[in-house]
């Protein structure tokens, strides 16, 4: 990826989702330097319009040499360095749809411009200083944002709340650096180096990690959200939770047990947190072939989800089934779902949940009737909350890459203090003190591979 812009080439990508016959506007949006000259080949602006940095013009799209009428459309100028790569930048803003925006990104292409690669806008924003690593990966959670608070988690970190901490350890560090280097270079002009200091300075910076690091599992609660598994046996009532709890008609409802044959998904928000919902076949033994597979996959999905909804029926008890399938799933955390509630007498119903396990972890619901949907949602987030993942009050979370290389920088931090106890020489000082410079440099992009932006770029989609 990067080979290709050290020739300093021209590219134009669909900055837009095309919906056919929803879209209102498509953009097709042009970086480079032959840009402006695009634009000028392309557009025509009727009156005086001035071709400005920051102007819109309006006008028409048209084919260079049969002039034939494309688009009628309003053109966006960015010169740089005032623009998102910092290089010259235009966005055609043409109707929406298929046709129009194809055919003018075509004609991009033709005058000259090569279509971009996932996230080159982007890429191009890091590598001309605009943007560090940080806040390049904070655009892409941004733009897959499940939940108000993951897209202010976005925000927070576009603005800078993880890359200011990040810069600050390292230049510590890189201090340090400089403090050892300079005593092993010119030993015999500097007085001895304060050991102590050392140490609390090292053990302030890797507080601040540790602190840092203690974000990565909540980030990824609210980036990737929660999955959430429906099951139980047939007829019990979990596709009227789903639809009850989805306030929709997702799944369909009838009184014959086995309707669902396949995992039905729904998307919700629940205290701020992305939860996944996942209505499941009705799990039992069955001859049906193709129930039989959508019982197979039942299993699986109550197998990788983070948390399973074992529903039951109220009126039918504890059933030997729904001890077999509480045996499956016992080993995810798990909240017991008694359903159909008001078919059952009261003095039954205590008598009923005094046979259940995990008295704590029960909810009684009317699935049919919308009761209790709001205590499921409580539940939910207790769950999330005993497993120390509060989503709330964020101000920066760090990802699974960025995770990764703090650990490293912890390491090598634990072993700079390891080599300071041990009483080495100040050369071995250094050795994981470079190590722990280098894996904070990677977090901001200041010492990063092409290998590791190819990996963090190529996710990104094509416009951006």
């Amino acid at each position: 990826m990067s080979q290709t812009l050290a020739t300093g080439t021209t590219i134009a990508a669909l900055a837009t989702a095309i919906v056919p016959q929803q879209g209102s506007v498509g953009i097709v949006r042009v970086s480079g330097s032959e840009a402006i000259d695009i634009a000028k080949t392309l557009f025509h602006a009727p009156g005086r319009q001035p071709w400005e940095t920051h102007r819109i013009l309006y006008g028409y799209i048209r084919h260079p040499q049969t002039q034939q009428l494309v688009d009628e459309a309003l053109l966006l100028i960015m010169k740089a360095p005032r623009s998102y790569t910092r290089e010259d930048v235009i966005e055609f803003h043409c109707h929406g749809g298929i046709m129009a925006v194809q055919q003018v990104l075509q004609l991009c292409i033709e005058q000259g411009a090569r279509l971009a690669q996932p996230g080159e806008f982007t890429l191009r924003a890091f590598l001309n200083g605009r943007l560090d690593l940080t806040q390049a990966e904070s655009i892409a959670d941004l733009v897959g944002a499940k939940s108000p608070q993951a897209a202010q988690l976005a925000l927070a970190g576009l603005q800078g709340k993880l890359r200011q901490p990040i810069r600050q350890l390292r230049v510590t560090c890189l201090d340090i650096l400089a403090e050892i280097e300079a005593r092993i270079d010119f030993e015999e002009d500097l007085p001895p180096l304060d050991e102590k200091v050392v140490k609390a300075q090292i053990e302030q910076v890797l507080a601040e990690v540790t602190r840092i690091l203690a974000t990565a599992d909540k980030g990824e609660l609210l980036r990737t959200g929660l999955k959430v598994a429906i099951v139980g046996r047939p007829n019990v009532g979990k596709s009227s939770l789903l639809n009850a709890w989805s306030r929709s008609d997702r799944a369909i409802v009838t009184d014959l047990p086995g309707t669902t044959r396949d995992v039905v998904e729904s998307t919700l928000v629940v205290g701020g947190i992305p939860v996944q919902v996942l209505d499941t076949a009705g799990i039992r033994e069955t001859v049906d072939v193709v129930e039989k597979i959508g019982v197979e996959r039942s299993r699986n999905v109550a197998h990788n989800a983070d948390l399973v909804l074992l529903t039951i029926d109220a009126q039918a008890g504890w059933t030997p089934d729904d001890e077999e399938i509480y045996t499956q799933v016992k080993h995810r955390p798990v909240i017991l779902v008694i359903n159909k509630i008001d078919l059952l007498e009261q003095d039954k119903l205590k008598l009923l949940q005094s046979q259940i396990p995990n008295p704590k972890s029960q909810i009684l619901t009317v699935a049919a009737r919308n009761q209790g949907i709001e205590d499921l949602e409580t539940a939910i987030l207790e769950a999330v909350h005993a497993g120390n993942l509060q989503a709330a009050d964020l101000d920066l979370a760090i990802n699974q890459r960025q995770s990764a290389a703090l650990t490293q920088a912890k390491i090598s931090l634990q072993q700079v203090q390891k080599t300071i106890d041990d009483q080495f020489p100040l050369d071995f000082w250094t050795i994981d003190l470079r190590g722990a410079i280098q894996a904070l440099g990677e977090i901001t992009g200041e010492e990063v591979t092409e290998s590791v932006l190819d990996r963090i770029f190529s996710r990104f989609c094509i416009g951006k």
